[in-house]
């Protein structure tokens, strides 16, 4: 646990407490008064309530969207199912205001719906809604359905047997065994919704505000830290109470598993049930997914007079930004992929340590850190940028001007889904497993590595490719720090929005497209890279 507890303590607590204390102290007196005078604004109180139950809703929905294309990942085999998987994902790394400007583009004025039926969804909260399932369906379907895969299905087939009904058997066999999986991947889905910044803004209008949104608003452009602060205060709260509820019922569910390899359990589907089951879920992916993904790439290539490739052209020339960058816009590409496998490296070293060591039951302060792993899920992004410029700028721990703080930044993001990922996995590894090493003789190290790595290699995978994922997206905290000659892809897409004109806006839909084919690109080499079979679930 050293390695976690120092990074967590040193670029997350630190830089967090710090900001905090700005917005808090006044003279070096704690102002703790500030927070019973924010908390009673009933601006404040809106935006708190509107934050919680959006987040409870887009939670329930994206399970009940994502779930049937959990088992279908996990149990059919159909043509294209690697490349579609890694589809599914591409979302996972977009930068929120991207995601937001091609769901108005979908649902605002002049958009598809509009278009087609004389509908808007744009200012209502249903556009948030299904922006929030676009971007959390890969986390259902790569949390569970990578568990669910693994299970041997004949301990269902058994009940089935025994004189349990179809239901029935998966009620009382396989969702018992799911049931610590669904719960980590509707945590991760709730804490994204509950921070949500660029969707709401974007797609909410003036109506709508989550915590988030606020933090931003009253940090950036009305300069009250303040209020920052205290609000900053309440997210890290409610966060901590939700994360400290699921590790309760996380140990209550354990419970060592019997896995397989998944390719003794996927097959192609059968009966017209099915095939409408298999169905319905690619055209969810085709409707949720595809469509503003594809609408995108057709902004990209919008040229005046048709269609072309004339910002992809524009992107190779810092002039053609009009003074947005100093270097040409598509060095960011090669900027995004050092930093994102640089900080994939620290989240898989620091959440995997993390990992091993919750799996060892060594009292309340390890199953306290299993909830504490979570929060910077679940803290405002714009306060851990905005901690990193006041607090690492000074020796021993001057970084401000260094290229690693970008990497640090993203990590954090990455090491909660590299833990969340494994952890349901390395729980269902039998320990006698490893006693029985033990007696033989073999060193802690060395049964981790005989016994526990063969088994977790699927799992560690996907870790990684969760963790480049987020850190290839991740803006919040890197608009602060990323320098204006070493730009990532998410804040030179931010940055070209912001300004106006047409060419800004083409070139944004270029670099946004360009983000989607890396991600797709690299997560379908990661599909194909495979363990060997033995050892493997």
């Amino acid at each position: 646990m050293a390695v976690p507890v120092a990074f967590f303590a040193v670029f997350f607590a630190y830089p967090v407490v710090a900001i905090v204390g700005r917005g808090l102290k006044a003279d070096g007196v704690w102002q703790f008064g500030r927070i019973g005078e924010v908390l009673s604004r009933p601006d404040i109180l809106d935006v708190l309530w509107f934050t919680t139950w959006q987040a409870l809703a887009s939670t329930a929905l994206t399970l009940l969207i994502a779930l049937p294309g959990a088992y279908v990942f996990a149990r059919f085999d159909f043509p294209g199912k690697q490349l579609l998987r890694a589809v599914v994902t591409v979302p996972f790394v977009l930068p929120t205001v991207v995601v937001g400007t091609a769901f108005l583009a979908l649902l605002g004025r002049g958009g598809f719906l509009d278009e087609l039926a004389g509908v808007r969804l744009d200012t209502t909260v249903w556009a948030i809604l299904l922006a929030h399932v676009f971007f959390n369906y890969a986390v259902v379907v790569r949390t569970v359905g990578g568990l669910w895969s693994q299970l041997d299905p004949r301990q269902e087939e058994a009940a089935r047997v025994l004189g349990a009904g179809r239901f029935a058997a998966w009620r009382r066999v396989t969702l018992p065994a799911l049931a610590p999986a669904v719960a980590a991947a509707a945590l991760m889905v709730f804490l994204f919704t509950f921070t949500s910044f660029g969707v709401v803004q974007i797609l909410g209008g003036p109506a709508y505000s989550t915590l988030e949104v606020e933090i931003y608003r009253q940090t950036a452009q009305l300069l009250d830290l303040p209020t920052a602060a205290v609000l900053t205060m309440v997210q890290f709260a409610a966060v901590g109470a939700v994360l400290a509820v699921h590790a309760w019922t996380v140990r209550r569910r354990e419970s060592a598993l019997k896995l397989v390899d998944p390719a003794q359990t996927a097959r192609r589907p059968r009966g017209a049930g099915q095939r409408a089951l298999l169905g319905g879920v690619l055209l969810t992916v085709l409707v949720l997914i595809l469509l503003p993904l594809g609408v995108l790439v057709e902004r990209s290539l919008d040229v005046p007079g048709g269609h072309g490739f004339d910002y992809y052209r524009a992107l190779r020339s810092a002039d053609a930004s009009g003074g947005t960058f100093l270097v040409a816009p598509l060095e960011a590409i090669w900027n995004s992929l050092q930093y994102a496998l640089v900080a994939t490296v620290i989240g898989l070293v620091v959440g995997g340590l993390a990992a091993a060591a919750l799996t060892r039951r060594a009292g309340r302060l390890v199953r306290g850190f299993d909830a504490l792993l979570m929060l910077p899920l679940g803290v405002s992004a714009v306060t851990v940028g905005f901690g990193f410029l006041i607090t690492l700028d000074e020796p021993p721990l001057d970084l401000r001007t260094t290229w690693i703080l970008v990497p640090l930044a993203q990590a954090l993001v990455g090491v909660p889904f590299v833990v969340r990922t494994m952890l349901p996995v390395l729980r269902a590894v039998d320990g006698r497993l490893r006693e029985a090493a033990t007696v033989l003789g073999a060193s802690p190290l060395r049964a981790w590595r005989e016994v526990d790595l063969p088994l977790v290699r699927r799992a560690l995978l996907v870790a990684a490719g969760f963790a480049f994922a987020v850190s290839l997206g991740e803006f919040g905290a890197t608009v602060f720090i990323a320098r204006p000659d070493n730009p990532t892809l998410p804040v030179a897409v931010a940055r070209l929005l912001g300004r106006s004109g047409e060419l800004n806006y083409g070139q944004a839909m270029a670099l946004s497209t360009i983000l989607m084919l890396v991600c797709a690109v690299s997560l379908l080499l990661l599909e194909r890279i495979r363990p060997d079979r033995s050892g493997e679930f």
